[in-house]
């Protein structure tokens, strides 16, 4: 009985894997017989986990259900989602604090020592700095997820950095989240155009708007694509600037929602960035501690040679 429990717990857990199996894979990996594997699906489904099969191909698929099945990781995994946990308890989505310490000391509590003491140094050794940032409701993130994965067209009104307010009907493709805000990657059907909004500006109106066909992604490369309309799109001042220096260092440096960095040889690369403000700009080259060439914008070149001559002249005692 003890080794028949022990199955229905690993079939369970590669069941959980959102993949189709066939009975002979699982017979295989079990070590049984496929009429095992049927008997041991059956006494799943007998438990309340809706497991489906497809007619045919004798593949298997854990389904949604009534029932949250128990949840089964390996050593990497569990220990994965601890440290995730610790670090979602101080993150920018609102009120998951105090659900995640909840969630965390129920996993360490049934986690092997071995296991609690990995999570334990690490957190022994690390330092959380305090989020300053805004934060985010996490039933806006589900709602907007939701809308991406539904194909519907979300209703908001939008503050922008100026304080003022639109309302606006998008059509959502991708949230992105750049480490410390989240923004929302949308067409926006009024300017028929594809924008960024941060989803800390936006309060969604209910219901939804129609459904709508998904259009072609305005890129490629999201990722790539995502990073040039937050460095740059929303500033009235955009630089280009050559960096002495490899673009990995640079991307030290300089968060991907700050610049795009763009390697043009080993030894140097191409840096766009955007600010509200030349001594934002300034400060942020400043830093980089490394020789520059501004291409453009011309103000930008002329104001550094203001900072430099204000600088100089501080040094004269």
């Amino acid at each position: 009985m003890r080794e028949t429990s022990a199955r229905l717990l690993t079939l369970l857990s590669l069941l959980q894997s959102h993949r189709d199996w066939s009975g002979t894979e699982l017979a295989e990996r079990l070590g049984v017989t496929p009429r095992t594997v049927r008997r041991d699906v059956d006494r799943l489904r007998t438990l309340g986990y809706p497991v489906h099969s497809s007619a045919g191909t004798a593949g298997y698929r854990l389904g949604a259900g009534t029932r949250l099945p128990p949840l089964l990781l390996d050593d990497e995994e569990a220990v994965a989602v601890a440290v995730g946990l610790r670090t979602a308890a101080g993150g920018t989505v609102a009120g998951i604090a105090e659900s995640s310490v909840r969630a965390l000391a129920k996993l360490e509590g049934v986690l092997p020592s071995r296991l609690r003491h990995r999570v334990h140094a690490l957190q022994s050794v690390t330092v959380p700095l305090a989020q300053a940032g805004p934060t985010v409701a996490p039933d806006t993130l589900t709602a907007i997820a939701a809308a991406c994965r539904d194909h519907e067209t979300l209703r908001f009104h939008y503050r922008a950095h100026d304080a003022t307010g639109t309302r606006r009907e998008a059509e959502p493709h991708r949230l992105v989240f750049s480490g410390h805000r989240w923004y929302l990657l949308a067409y926006d059907t009024a300017r028929a155009d594809w924008r960024t909004f941060r989803v800390d500006r936006l309060t969604l109106r209910t219901p939804n708007g129609p459904r709508f066909t998904p259009r072609q992604a305005p890129a490629p490369d999201l990722a790539d694509y995502a990073s040039r309309a937050l460095s740059t799109a929303p500033y009235r001042h955009q630089a280009r600037v050559t960096v002495h220096a490899p673009a990995a260092r640079v991307q030290e440096r300089m968060p991907a929602a700050a610049a795009t960095i763009e390697p043009r040889d080993a030894q140097s690369c191409t840096v766009t960035a955007g600010a509200h403000s030349l001594d934002e700009l300034a400060l942020w080259l400043g830093l980089l501690a490394t020789p520059f060439t501004v291409h453009e914008p011309p103000e930008l070149v002329v104001h550094l040679r203001e900072i430099a001559a204000r600088l100089t002249a501080a040094t004269r005692t």
